[in-house]
């Protein structure tokens, strides 16, 4: 019998982790897979063509959350999404990652009795001022199923504990997209993409993502990162796709970056992944491209005290430089001495096949079907 799963994405980082969870389930008869798309990040450019990318159909349930604080945007998820499960009732309900969608539709389901799946789940940074790490702590609390990245998660849901039957060490759904995406990159002319010259042009380059608002919201904070980077400037070109709430604060705090940073429109996920697996080093504030970096093996400084994603500093290329001015260049400098994956390898299971081992879980843990697990 078919069982329909909604699988809910709400921001890009999202998209990127339901991409081979999607496809991976077209692959089973028994589950019928349909995206929720809460508009969380609504701006059509870095929504869309996320999509496009990734191979994703329109969504089938679109929520327009949009904009706003964090309680008046995880209530209108929550109201927009018990229609959707009243209207559906799906037998599972997918979540991804840590952002206001994760928790707003698990906290929808649980109150219509809807088992709930949590992929990536487990990870703690233990700084409770980050929304995501409340996101986390309570979708994790009421969740049914955890699907986790890595060692340290599964060790902070078992310390928590959580019944260690319905914990499966998956590996990581984006790594499977990485791979994926990156295998697409094989052969396609790099004129392809709007952003060929800057790379010819300049060899050696570094590649920025920064956005979260501990980094950008605080003018001194953003002050100090911004001084960092254009002394790094001085050393090699930058290139930097902006997001805008960043183009923003840059406007009102007046903050002026070096000519050789490159500010960029917000890309999709292929030119970004064309621009930053050739970089000499990634800077970035962002979780998911602290694993990404990790699994193609490139230096990346992390723009943050703390990280949720301790393995890629245990393991893999991470280095984690806080927003201290001084603090950063000299860990931009570490990591370029390290050289690309010198000192960094890849965590168990991240394979490619994370995807597969989640749904074989589920078809024979809630669905009662036993397939051939897949590692």
């Amino acid at each position: 019998m078919e069982q329909t799963v909604l699988l809910v994405a709400g921001a890009r980082p999202n998209f990127m982790k339901i991409a081979p969870l999607y496809h991976a389930a077209r692959k089973h008869p028994e589950i019928y897979c349909r995206i929720v798309h809460t508009g969380q990040h609504y701006d059509y450019d870095m929504s869309q063509a996320f999509f496009e990318d990734l191979d994703l159909p329109a969504p089938h349930y679109f929520l327009h959350a949009g904009s706003g604080s964090h309680a008046g945007q995880t209530a209108r998820i929550m109201v927009a999404f018990e229609e959707v499960c009243q209207a559906v009732k799906p037998a599972l309900v997918m979540v991804v990652g840590d952002v206001n969608s994760t928790l707003a539709c698990s906290i929808v389901a649980k109150k219509l009795d809807i088992p709930v799946a949590h992929v990536e789940a487990g990870l703690r940074s233990c700084d409770r001022t980050m929304p995501e790490e409340i996101n986390r702590l309570v979708t994790d609390s009421i969740s049914d199923y955890f699907f986790v990245t890595e060692p340290g998660a599964l060790e902070n849901l078992r310390r928590e504990g959580k019944d260690p039957q319905k914990i499966l060490f998956s590996g990581h759904v984006m790594v499977d997209n990485l791979f994926q995406q990156n295998e697409k990159l094989v052969g396609v002319a790099p004129r392809t993409f709007s952003t060929h010259k800057l790379k010819e042009e300049n060899p050696g380059y570094a590649f920025l993502t920064l956005h979260r608002p501990a980094n950008v919201d605080d003018p001194g904070v953003f002050a100090g990162i911004v001084s960092a980077l254009n002394r790094i400037a001085e050393e090699r070109a930058i290139l930097f796709p902006v997001h805008p709430r960043t183009r923003k604060k840059m406007e009102q705090f007046g903050l002026v970056l070096a000519e050789e940073i490159k500010l960029l429109p917000p890309l999709g996920f292929r030119e970004a992944l064309f621009l930053w697996k050739d970089a000499s080093v990634v800077l970035t504030d962002s979780g998911g491209l602290q694993e990404e970096t990790t699994a193609l093996g490139v230096p990346c400084v992390t723009i943050r005290s703390n990280t949720e994603r301790p393995i890629t500093v245990e393991q893999g290329t991470n280095i984690l430089a806080g927003t201290d001015p001084k603090k950063i260049v000299e860990t931009y400098r570490q990591a370029l001495k390290s050289g690309r994956g010198k000192n960094g390898c890849r965590p168990p299971n991240w394979d490619g096949r994370a995807s597969e081992r989640i749904w074989n879980y589920l078809l024979a843990e809630l669905f009662s079907v036993r397939p051939a697990m897949a590692g």
